[in-house]
Order: structure tokens, then C-alpha cells, then sequence
């Protein structure tokens, strides 16, 4: 398998970490979806990363998809997707925070880098900067209720996913999002940046 994508994405590098986790053998292309958009767009026409090349040639794109699939890969011992309905539902919401604040984040750095600076439309950024401080107090209160492992070997796609988000917005907006307003979760992403899977996947 190839798994085309740069790691400074966060749902690139969600997806590398889980597929080692699961000691799923790939190949990874540090492939741009910018600097090298007609070389991906050969590889995939809808230029959308993470995109996943199986072994019959096919590919599958989106992180999440993704995820779905290597975990049924993987079969009935597969450890990214809890089984018990409570531990379903916990993980669930805090993949859905983790990937909102994602997409909050990604929406400001695009507005801001990629848009001319008269074209850029204040309200709109207020707004996405409170979706974006609502995703990371609701995730900082889910942390402190209830602390996550911070052994890899009790990690899955949650776990993963809430770290990797961290790293991402303090990397695209740094000060924008206060590691002493959100001490659970500055603590957890920083233990497990340190974790050798994480090291060995870097986001820059």
C-alpha cells in the first residue's frame, strides 16, 4: 500500500501513525497537494489528501474512510475502533471535536495565506476562530474529565487523532490557542509527541 500525502497535514499523519500502530506495512509519498498538485492529480484526480493506493492498484481517500478500512483489515483484534458502545461514543466525540478543530484551523491559515489580504472577510474569521476555540474548550473538558492513556500500545484512532490536532494548530497558528488555557490537553499531546511512533513520524 502507498499512502500519498505530506506529514504536516494532520489527517495524513493520523492515518501514517494508526497504519504503523496497526504494524501495517505502506509506503509513504511525501506528495503535495500545492507544490506538486499535477503529480498528485496523476496519482488522483480529486487531488485529496490523505489518499490510500491498496494493494489492487485502487485508491481510497479521506482520513477517516481510510481508517475504516485498515481497521477491517486488520480484522476482529484491530485496536483503533473501541467495540463497547460507551467507549464508541467517547471516541466518537472526541474525533469529532479533534477533526472540527482541524478544519477550523485549516479554514483561518487559508484565509489568511491564500486569500489577498483586501479580500479577506474579518466577520468570517471571527466566527471560524470561535468554532475553533469552542472545538479545543469542549475537547480541554473531555480530557480533564476523563484522561486519555498516553501508552501507545493504548492508543487507537481517537488518541491519535487528538494529539496529532494539537501539534497542527500550534504549527499553522502559533499563539492562537493557549497551551495554560488548555493544560490537559497541551500535557497529553506532549507525552505523546515523545512516544517513538510519533517521533518517527514527523509533522515538518
Amino acid at each position: 500500500m502507498k499512502l500519498i500525502g505530506m506529514l504536516d497535514s494532520p489527517y495524513v499523519r493520523r492515518v501514517a501513525i494508526c497504519l504503523k500502530l496497526l504494524e501495517v506495512d505502506f509506503e509513504h509519498e511525501a506528495i503535495s497537494v500545492f507544490s506538486t498538485y499535477e503529480q498528485f492529480r496523476r496519482i488522483n484526480p480529486v487531488v485529496k489528501a490523505p489518499t490510500l493506493i491498496v494493494d489492487n492498484g485502487q485508491s481510497i481517500m479521506d482520513s477517516t474512510v481510510i481508517l475504516q478500512y485498515v481497521a477491517a483489515l486488520a480484522g476482529p483484534d484491530q485496536t483503533l475502533f473501541p467495540s463497547r458502545p460507551e467507549d464508541c461514543l467517547r471516541a466518537a466525540r472526541l474525533t469529532g471535536l479533534a477533526l472540527a478543530a482541524c478544519e477550523k484551523t485549516v479554514q483561518i491559515v487559508y484565509e489568511r495565506k491564500l486569500r489577498p489580504a483586501e479580500k479577506q472577510h474579518e466577520p468570517w474569521l471571527e466566527r471560524v476562530h470561535s468554532q475553533l476555540f469552542a472545538a479545543y474548550a469542549q475537547l480541554e473538558q473531555e480530557l480533564a474529565a476523563a484522561p486519555l492513556p498516553i501508552e501507545s500500545e493504548r492508543f487507537g484512532a481517537a488518541e491519535v487523532t487528538v494529539a496529532v490536532t494539537w501539534g497542527f494548530t500550534q504549527l499553522m497558528l502559533p499563539g492562537t490557542v493557549k497551551a495554560a488555557e488548555h493544560p490537559q490537553f497541551a500535557a497529553f499531546a506532549a507525552q505523546a509527541e515523545q512516544l517513538p511512533v510519533f517521533i518517527a513520524t514527523p509533522a515538518v
